[in-house]
């Protein structure tokens, strides 16, 4: 799944959640779940083929933390921003693997992480649409919530 759903997911965990430790354990978690469905991937050793759509879909899925943590209510801001970050935390495997040679994880998390991907290559316009309706699901949402607050 492209991290720009694992953010905008984050959000809404974040939101819910309020405090940043249970933001950032149930942003991990909800990870997990979308891993689980289908949605777009190459699979392991692919990694020229996904890598170009990795580097853009990395800046931004930072540039939709940015503007979620923005637009979210003061009250609520470190508790979005710590679910989007949990929501992230999985996939940081790929980029200790690619950076430095290694997954920051233990050998039977990225097993177990590995196992649950349902993964296709034909989904990514699917997946490219979801990330976009979570991100402005997100700031809508956010900004209500900012809109009540005051």
């Amino acid at each position: 799944m492209i991290i720009s759903s694992h953010v905008g997911a984050g959000a809404f965990v974040g939101m819910a959640a309020r405090k940043p430790g249970p933001a950032l354990a149930l942003g991990f978690l909800s990870h997990l779940v979308m891993d689980a469905m289908p949605h777009w991937g190459t699979g392991p050793g692919t990694e020229p083929e996904w890598l170009p759509i990795a580097r853009r879909d990395g800046v931004a899925g930072l540039a939709e933390m940015a503007l979620l943590t923005a637009v979210a209510p003061a009250d609520r801001r470190v508790g979005v921003f710590a679910g989007m970050v949990g929501a992230c935390l999985p996939d940081t495997d790929k980029v200790g693997r690619y950076f430095v040679g290694s997954s920051p994880w233990p050998a039977r998390f990225d097993r177990f992480h590995e196992a649950i991907q349902n993964e296709a290559r034909h989904r990514l316009p699917r997946e490219v649409a979801t990330a976009a309706a979570l991100t402005v699901a997100g700031a809508l949402t956010l900004r209500l919530l900012a809109a009540r607050s005051h």
